[in-house]
């Protein structure tokens, strides 16, 4: 397949990726608060269904980006697959306990594969962090969506130091950087980035 047949998929899924990650952020914010079964259920399904766009998003963001700095590339793409493969996993784990219900649910332990957003948040920050430095040194991408990856990265590094630490989800130290990152910066950047590899021949 040519790299240009590529590009247009990864473009297309990263756009998916920012769509899920909105409709992500509506499902865990706002319907759980009044329909918390649904709010779970489709939380976790647009979860699944982001990690699984942004494996193709990042995996054509990581070949428009190998040429600038092989090693530095490699490792934002190591790092942000796994995030990716964190947010599936987490999704899929979340989807199977929203369908079947445990028995007695013991929702004060963080999830095993991703505990306290480890892979989803902190990991993803780093990884996305590298991208970004590489984008802002690339001829083919914008400044501002670099920037834009910078700021998104350090928004998922700040919700996971806060879940991590702080845990209560209703602190403004945890609401504010997610209300930000999921409603606008993580979507946009996504749909941004899918444009721009779209563009590419």
């Amino acid at each position: 397949m040519k790299s240009s047949s590529f590009n247009s998929l990864a473009g297309w899924l990263a756009i998916l990726a920012g769509v899920f990650g909105l409709l992500y952020a509506v499902a865990f914010v706002v319907i759980s608060r009044n329909r918390p079964e649904l709010g779970a259920l489709l939380s976790a399904l647009f979860l699944l269904l982001g990690g699984l766009s942004a494996t193709f998003a990042l995996t054509g963001l990581f070949q428009s980006l190998r040429e600038v700095e092989s090693s530095y590339a490699l490792l934002a793409f190591v790092l942000s697959i796994g995030a990716a493969a964190g947010s599936l996993i987490h999704g899929g784990y979340d989807l199977s306990n929203a369908l079947h219900p445990p028995a007695a649910p013991n929702t004060d332990l963080p999830s095993a594969i991703d505990p306290r957003g480890l892979l989803t948040f902190g990991v993803a920050g780093i990884g996305l962090f590298i991208f970004s430095w590489l984008m802002s040194a690339s001829d083919k991408f914008p400044k501002g969506l670099a920037y834009l990856g910078y700021l998104s990265a350090f928004l998922m590094i700040v919700l996971y130091l806060g879940r991590l630490i702080i845990l209560d989800p209703s602190s403004r130290l945890i609401l504010l950087p997610a209300a930000l990152e999921g409603f606008i910066v993580n979507p946009v950047w996504y749909v941004w980035l899918g444009v721009k590899l779209l563009g590419q021949k």
